[in-house]
């Protein structure tokens, strides 16, 4: 049985290895997974099943109610008898009932309940579509660090490499008499930097690869790989106006549908409360019978009592509310304040939209110039690079002269890698607000 137990347990952290392992992950992939093991994304999925219950519920009310009874009583001691005297006598009842109601008007309660049912499912669906737009926007910035964060391990391992490359070239100079040690020793020092620039990227890289895998609610990070898209130049993507985005946006996003499902439900509930003033009524039929015994008196066997004393009754019962402490009266305006509330809520919905619409459009704007900008610096930064590098390998530039001209490269560099990708990001989300899947 142990062994058994081992062998399970060997093979479910097999299969989960394996899920973490994939050979490399594309952004489509990671949102996917993200969607379905996610635990935000499950707990709205969660709020939706109890929405439909809840619904059901409503739609019940329209169902006749039953219910069905039996009681035993007993009684001992002085009692009245039939004649008007009392004796002590022991006595007991055996009654059986089965009654129903039907409700037949309560002041359209039921219809708005069903129908405030049916909003707060539409609400709770747009909720769940929101949260899913949020994680594949929190799984696309996640998937954009991880790219860059790559690129900048290239970069250093690259730098750190040619460096050591460089360090043995410098020694073989120090053999032949042309540097000294102390150049030798500055160029030591140099690679040292660059190794721990290298691990310093490295680290970076695992911690956004640890921050997707807990997006993606994977075991472990080990063995996670992403694809590294063709981005080509995202700085020549066309960009649509914000006016116009917000235009397409306002009709499609889940948040603003949520907000205008939010009005819908608060006048509806006006309705529901000002119900409260009209009468209920409802029909209740039932059947009955008893059995009875009298220690002092003969009785009539069980089932003829049963069948002598079967009854049935139907009934209409009609309440109509005249003085209620004015609680159905605030009741209206406690809905109708609510209302006024939605609408606001609704408009501050929409502003929100627009303003990060505008912020993603700017960013957008800005990270193009960037990209353009950064791309020119990087590259005079290279060439200043390989220059004071041929200088400094031919004696005609110090160390510190190479130091700054390889830290600013780097830095140049660094920033042009982030700014593609922040370019390519911020224009997708773009794209993203007006419809089209968050891909790259």
């Amino acid at each position: 049985m142990k062994k058994l137990t081992l062998l399970v347990a060997a093979l479910a952290i097999g299969a989960a290895s394996a899920t973490a392992q994939k050979a490399s992950w594309s952004l489509q992939d990671c949102i996917q997974y993200a969607l379905d093991h996610n635990l935000t994304v499950q707990q709205s999925s969660l709020a939706l099943e109890q929405k439909e219950v809840e619904l059901s519920t409503a739609k019940s009310r329209r169902l006749p109610g039953v219910s069905a009874g039996a009681s035993e009583n007993l009684s001992f001691g002085r009692g009245l008898t039939a004649d008007n005297t009392y004796s002590n006598s022991n006595t007991t009842s055996t009654s059986f009932s089965l009654g129903a109601d039907i409700p037949i008007f309560q002041g359209f309660d039921i219809n708005n309940g069903v129908k405030l049912g049916r909003l707060n499912l539409q609400a709770a669906t747009a909720d769940l579509e929101k949260a899913r737009d949020d994680i594949r926007v929190a799984v696309a910035q996640a998937y954009v660090q991880i790219l860059y964060n790559q690129e900048i391990l290239r970069v250093a391992r690259e730098q750190a490499a040619h460096d050591e490359e460089l360090l043995e070239q410098i020694k073989e100079r120090r053999s032949a008499g042309k540097v000294s040690d102390a150049e030798v020793s500055a160029q030591q020092a140099t690679l040292a930097q660059s190794r721990q620039s290298e691990i310093q990227a490295d680290g970076n890289l695992q911690i956004s690869i640890l921050e997707l895998t807990q997006l993606l609610e994977l075991g472990s990070p080990e063995g996670f790989a992403v694809v590294s898209p063709e981005a080509g130049d995202p700085s020549k993507a066309l960009l649509m106006r914000p006016e116009a985005i917000f235009a397409e946006a306002v009709e499609i996003k889940p948040a603003v549908e949520s907000a205008k499902i939010g009005v819908d439900y608060a006048k509806l509930n006006i309705d529901r409360a000002k119900g409260a003033y009209l009468p209920s009524l409802s029909l209740s039929g039932g059947l009955g019978t008893n059995y009875y015994t009298n220690s002092k008196m003969p009785s009539l066997s069980f089932g003829e009592q049963l069948k002598n004393n079967f009854s049935q009754y139907v009934g209409l019962n009609l309440s109509i509310p005249i003085f209620q402490r004015f609680s159905a009266r605030n009741q209206v305006r406690s809905a109708e304040i609510s209302y006024r509330g939605q609408m606001l809520n609704l408009e501050n919905v929409k502003k929100s939209l627009y303003k990060e619409i505008q912020q993603a459009y700017y960013n957008a704007v800005n990270s193009q110039a960037r990209y353009r900008g950064s791309a020119e610096s990087a590259e005079s930064a290279l060439l200043h690079y390989q220059l004071t590098e041929e200088k400094y390998k031919v004696g005609k530039a110090g160390i510190a002269d190479y130091n700054d001209a390889r830290n600013n490269w780097l830095k140049a560099e660094s920033e042009h890698i982030q700014a593609r990708w922040q370019c390519l990001y911020q224009t997708k989300l773009l794209d993203f607000y007006h419809g089209e899947q968050l891909n790259f």
